[in-house]
């Protein structure tokens, strides 16, 4: 709790109970994107007592101060991650809903290229590739 304090602290955002608990549950995901339903019944398998909208206000708060990152992929809803500073690109299995995330210097490289070929710096991009199984 104390780590989640502190990451809570450095954003700029007041310590409460609600905060702390998403964040543990974000955390504890792994690098599993959750939507804010994921995030609330997980609260609730918990026994925990937050609303939905405490949790979509949170994590809008969360987004705003920079410790995650949402993304809205095909299909409408949004999915948060945290945000751990290093640049991915992410796969969505358009038939699971699973999403993959992957870095790849060459696809780096070549963005930059194609920017600078029409006379533009890269300064941010977000690449998603929908797939299947074959």
């Amino acid at each position: 709790m104390a780590s989640e304090n502190n990451e809570l602290r450095k954003a700029g955002l007041k310590v409460t109970l609600p905060r702390v608990k998403i964040l543990q549950i974000l955390e504890g995901s792994g690098s599993r994107h959750m939507s804010a339903e994921d995030v609330y019944k997980s609260l609730i398998e918990a026994g925990e007592d937050v609303g939905l909208a405490t949790v979509y206000r949170v994590l809008t708060q969360f987004e705003s101060a920079g410790l995650v990152v949402r993304h809205n992929f095909d299909g409408g809803h949004a999915v948060f991650e945290l945000a751990k500073g290093e640049h991915h690109d992410h796969m969505v299995n358009l038939e699971s809903g699973e999403v993959v995330e992957f870095f790849n210097e060459d696809i780096e490289k070549l963005q930059h290229e194609i920017a600078e070929k029409h006379g533009f710096e890269l300064i941010d991009h977000s690449l998603v590739l929908y797939v299947r199984k074959k």
